[in-house]
């Protein structure tokens, strides 16, 4: 029997590279070094029996979207994989209760954001029909091999269509940063609140380049597909690829931890596990960060200068509720709502983002809210609820505290963690009139638990490694970084630190796997 490709870590990329080498008829081995299989996709019964909560990743917008789920949606709905849907995708209230909610209708939102401000709604037409209209370059850009033929070919395109001039404008216009794109196109402070907060789960900020079109792109995204939820839980997604894999001969093995990739002669030939048990492999496919790679499984190699330069971006917190009952909102029509955002506006967001990435716990961080139980009611026992609270600006090393409340350390302690959920949940209990009645239990993620629970979260980032410009497309994870390969032959890089980033859409695991025959 032929040696396996060995996939270190099963998060969506690896899955989605497993799946498609198994479908092959390639020898696949994943080993993963937690007893569960999913990577940021897990869900669990956290604050009291019966609720299923997401404990990281939640909303599969990038992976109903990408030609990875296009590919595999037939097999994975074989073997269980469902998805639950809302009308309602995302929404914002702000401090003083003004909301505005996105539908899957353009001409609704329209309609609405026209009511908030004379021309926004044409505008938002404008912005999200100019990604409808690029959207073969654009998610061509977003979605494949930079240094490829078919890359070099669709560049060669779109120059012949637009002009040498033209395209660079193209690129230019793509590069504005969010504040640019808010308030230079919409007047209603409210439709602006609508998207701020979106920047913020690609990694970037409001003042960060090529924001604005990030911000589109997910605006065109959320329109278009939604923000749907695994029936079940995200955890029923990799258990509907591990069917998959299964059943086309490949193998997954947890509890696992690989502790050395072996080199010989410059090549890859197989993995060395903590116990001791060597792998032999034709080919090793790592779906981790730099630091882990090269400081790590590779650190019997000399490692490229630019992993020392590697940067993390801001961590990540989250919190869970268990709920007796459904939460009364205090703006109308949120109940269908996928994902609600507490944010006043563009600064609310660019402050509480600058605090995090200087260390502080943000005196009004931004917070997200989803309501998975209100398009999956099997998550929860009857007519109770859960809220999943993402927190996309905390700081993965504390220097203090914005609002000068919280005594601090460098460290993530657990008193740190629950006042800083404190603070949230202040936050959260001003939105819902009933909050104090229908809560039961919660829980709390540092970025620290979040790390610990997974290795790749350095520091608790989400999002593998800073999504600044000189760490993005042909940058990431390093300048001199060419698609998945690595220094070393027969051994390739994929996951969030690689091109095209982070999200669940499974982007570098669906390319290195075509490139390699699948």
């Amino acid at each position: 029997m032929a040696a396996p490709h060995v996939i270190i870590g099963s998060g969506i990329n690896a899955l989605v590279a497993a799946a498609l080498l198994s479908r092959k008829g390639e020898p696949v081995l994943v080993l993963e070094r937690s007893e569960t299989i999913g990577g940021c996709m897990r869900t669990e019964e956290i604050t009291l029996p019966g609720y299923r909560h997401d404990v990281m990743a939640a909303t599969f917008v990038l992976f109903l979207t990408s030609p990875a789920y296009a590919e595999l949606a037939e097999d994975l709905g074989r073997h269980g994989l469902e998805f639950c849907h809302t009308q309602h995708p995302t929404a914002v209230i702000r401090p003083n209760g003004e909301a505005a909610r996105l539908a899957m209708d353009r001409a609704a939102n329209v309609a609405a954001f026209s009511q908030l401000a004379a021309g926004d709604g044409e505008q938002h037409a404008a912005d999200v029909g100019g990604i409808e209209a690029d959207a073969d370059f654009l998610f061509a850009l977003l979605g494949n091999p930079l240094w490829s033929m078919k890359m070099a070919g669709l560049l060669a395109k779109q120059a012949w269509k637009r002009g040498l001039t033209g395209l660079k404008a193209w690129f230019g216009a793509a590069l504005q940063p969010a504040r640019g794109w808010l308030e230079g196109s919409y007047s209603s402070e409210t439709v602006q609140a609508l998207w701020a907060p979106w920047v913020l789960h690609t990694g970037l900020t409001p003042e960060s380049t090529y924001s604005g079109q990030m911000g589109k792109v997910i605006a065109f995204a959320l329109e278009a597909a939604g923000a749907p939820v695994a029936k079940g839980g995200s955890a029923s997604v990799p258990e509907a690829f591990r069917k998959l894999i299964e059943a086309k001969g490949g193998k997954i093995r947890t509890g696992v931890d690989v502790d050395q990739i072996l080199v010989k002669d410059g090549r890859a030939i197989g993995v060395k596990t903590s116990d001791g048990d060597t792998i032999k492999a034709q080919s090793v496919i790592a779906s981790v960060t730099p630091s882990q790679l090269y400081q790590r499984l590779l650190k019997q190699e000399p490692a490229p200068e630019a992993v020392k330069t590697y940067r993390y971006g801001r961590g990540n917190f989250q919190l869970h509720y268990a709920l007796d009952g459904e939460p009364d909102w205090i703006a109308d029509g949120l109940e269908d709502v996928a994902l609600i955002h507490l944010a006043d506006g563009i600064d609310s967001v660019s402050k509480s983002a600058n605090e995090a990435e200087r260390g502080l716990l943000p005196e009004v961080p931004t917070i997200c809210v989803g309501q998975p139980h209100r398009l999956d009611p099997s998550r929860v026992p009857d007519g109770k609820a859960v809220l999943w609270l993402q927190i996309p600006d905390a700081p993965r090393v504390i220097k203090g505290d914005a609002a000068n409340a919280i005594e601090t350390g460098p460290e993530w302690t657990e008193a740190v963690r629950e006042a800083f959920a404190d603070r949230l949940e202040q936050i959260l209990a001003r939105h819902i009139r009933n909050f104090d009645q229908i809560k039961l239990a919660r829980r709390a993620y540092s970025p620290a638990d979040l790390n610990n629970l997974n290795i790749n979260l350095v520091g608790g980032d989400p999002y593998g490694g800073s999504c600044g410009i000189d760490q993005f497309f042909i940058w990431r994870p390093f300048a001199q970084s060419v698609n998945s390969a690595t220094q070393i032959r027969n051994l390739h890089m994929i996951g969030a630190s690689t091109h095209p980033g982070p999200g669940l859409g499974g982007g570098s695991g669906y390319n290195l796997a075509k490139w390699m025959g699948a």
